[in-house]
């Protein structure tokens, strides 16, 4: 009788936060590219680099990893994921088991100057309720991955620009809604 396989425990990235962090977006979890490169959004058509670098007038796509995230803290922007670990076969997030949360206690300490917090798709969305119950303000993105795209990159930058500037977001949410 043949014997199922576990997939392995797989076991994300570290937090990118500085004291001075105002906001946070969380994914889920790194994909199988991620985790390979250990680094973040390292899907080549993961659009997160584009989308972050349109809000801060950055080009943080063309630069080097190594570079991109200085760059990220230097506009008080923070990243992390909603999970510390889980079993996942492939990348997408229908796939996690066994999901364990990151510790988000200690953020009040390493962040107290954290007010939004993204999350970067509907899975890690699902944390959003418990962090608004401890005061900060969220926002639930539509995904960056590839594996999303029923929104054109223009449509993502109009929902994502909530994350630094609330008015405005609000704003492109009413004209779409009138191009509907």
């Amino acid at each position: 009788m043949p014997t199922s396989v576990q997939p392995p425990l797989l076991t994300g990235l570290a937090p990118v936060i500085g004291f001075d962090t105002r906001v946070l977006i969380l994914g889920s979890f790194p994909g199988a590219a991620s985790l390979a490169a250990r680094q973040y959004y390292a899907h080549p058509r993961n659009q997160f680099w584009k989308l972050v670098g349109s809000l801060v007038g950055e080009d943080l796509y063309a630069l080097p990893y190594a570079k991109r995230l200085p760059r990220l803290l230097a506009h008080r922007i923070g990243l992390w994921d909603v999970l510390a670990a889980c079993e996942r076969e492939g990348s997408l997030d229908a796939a996690i088991r066994k999901p364990a949360a990151n510790d988000f206690e200690r953020l009040r300490h390493l962040c107290p100057q954290l007010e939004t917090v993204g999350f970067n798709g509907q899975a890690s969305g699902k944390f959003a309720p418990q962090f608004a119950r401890h005061g900060y303000h969220t926002v639930v993105l539509p995904s960056s991955s590839p594996a999303h795209m029923a929104l054109g990159f223009e449509q993502k930058l109009a929902r994502w620009r909530a994350l630094v500037d609330p008015a405005a977001a609000a704003q492109d949410e009413v004209q779409m809604d009138l191009l509907r």
